[in-house]
């Protein structure tokens, strides 16, 4: 008896860390030789990649899942050279992995995919429709719009900004939509995801406090749901008038530094990258800023969103953009717990801080922010 007692208790490591998993079978037509499919997918908070070749246009993935469905996204390179070149001159659609054996079809390209056997995309297909595509999908109809202009038009300054209106106006009602999705739909699992993505950087607590409230409790304690949990609490406590949180994290030669240390100076805590454009595109007016108020008592501290992975990156950028002032990161990406507490969902993002501790402003750039320091210090 004794025996067979620990032999059953063998097995409980195994059985109890059987992980779930996923399956991919898919074909593309008339895809041949040497082009190659890659897999980007999400399991919680980590990420994961995977390629693989086509013989006669079928393919096949298998990778680990989660209790909750994964966003993922799948890039055809027809050339077979490589990932980044498959997404900027091949094809690339986006769906969902969850504990299925996902079957997909497609023609030469994947804008068209039909997945089988996948209840999870087959709700994510109709969250999509309800809201009128994808941000990919309706960045793709304003390229279009735009390359069929003439070659007068695409010059032309006003022509410009007409497109850029009819963008916003477009990414505005596709956030409406996403928003009135998450209220009509309180039991479903992409109104989490319709309410994440589509309330901005700056939105009413009120209002969205209560879009919350009407979700199920099943849906609100998912991975997604909690995170927005933090974001609201966030937004209670980073208004302007609002003492900005305080928050503590290691310089690039590892020393901690915490925002309470510029007590006595108007700080701007800029949340950067080195990966993300418009942050390095927008540094040296900050350069400028810094060089012409430092006497006065303007200082800034630059949080990063760079991760381990482009931890060099982060060094490199700093040096390169001539960034003098104090850089601070937990090297966890967009988990970086300050930008957590100030619910930072998009960089650059940047709040002006008083001698006080009190935020003043939000989202200065540009000359906004040279106008702004003008007021406080000429």
């Amino acid at each position: 008896m004794k025996k067979i007692i620990m032999a059953l208790l063998g097995l409980l490591p195994i059985l109890g860390f059987a992980q779930k998993t996923f399956t991919i079978e898919g074909q593309i037509k008339h895809l041949s030789e040497p082009a190659k499919i890659y897999l980007d997918y999400m399991v919680g908070d980590d990420n994961y990649s995977d390629s693989t070749t086509t013989a006669n246009g079928k393919f096949k993935f298998e990778g680990i899942a989660n209790d909750e469905p994964g966003a993922a996204r799948m890039i055809v390179d027809y050339t077979g050279q490589s990932k980044s070149y498959g997404a900027t001159f091949g094809t690339t659609t986006y769906f969902y992995v969850a504990e299925e054996s996902i079957k997909m079809e497609a023609d030469t390209t994947m804008e068209n995919v039909k997945y089988y056997n996948s209840p999870v995309n087959d709700q994510y297909n109709a969250y999509v429709d309800a809201i009128g595509g994808t941000v990919m999908q309706l960045a793709d109809k304003m390229n279009k719009l735009f390359a069929a202009a003439t070659p007068e038009q695409q010059k032309d300054p006003e022509f410009k900004v007409e497109m850029d209106k009819k963008y916003k106006a477009l990414m505005e009602e596709h956030q409406r939509k996403q928003i009135e999705f998450a209220r009509e739909n309180p039991n479903s699992y992409f109104s989490i995801v319709a309410l994440r993505d589509g309330t901005g950087q700056d939105f009413d607590v009120v209002e969205t406090q209560a879009l919350y409230d009407n979700l199920s409790e099943e849906v609100k304690n998912t991975m997604p749901g909690k995170a927005f949990v933090l974001r609201l609490q966030a937004a209670q406590t980073t208004s302007i008038g609002d003492i900005a949180p305080d928050f503590t994290q290691d310089d690039v030669d590892d020393n901690p530094v915490s925002l309470s240390d510029y007590r006595g100076k108007y700080v701007l805590i800029d949340f950067w990258a080195s990966w993300c454009h418009p942050c390095r595109g927008e540094n040296p007016n900050l350069v400028k800023a810094y060089d012409k108020y430092a006497d006065n008592g303007f200082d800034i501290l630059g949080i990063s969103l760079d991760d381990e992975r482009t931890k060099q990156a982060w060094f490199k950028a700093i040096e390169t953009d001539g960034l003098t002032w104090t850089n601070v990161s937990d090297l966890k990406g967009w988990n970086n717990q300050a930008a957590q507490l100030y619910g930072v969902r998009a960089v650059p993002t940047n709040y002006l801080i008083d001698p006080k501790g009190k935020i003043v402003a939000k989202n200065l750039r540009g000359e906004e922010l040279n106008k702004k320091l003008a007021e406080l210090f000429d």
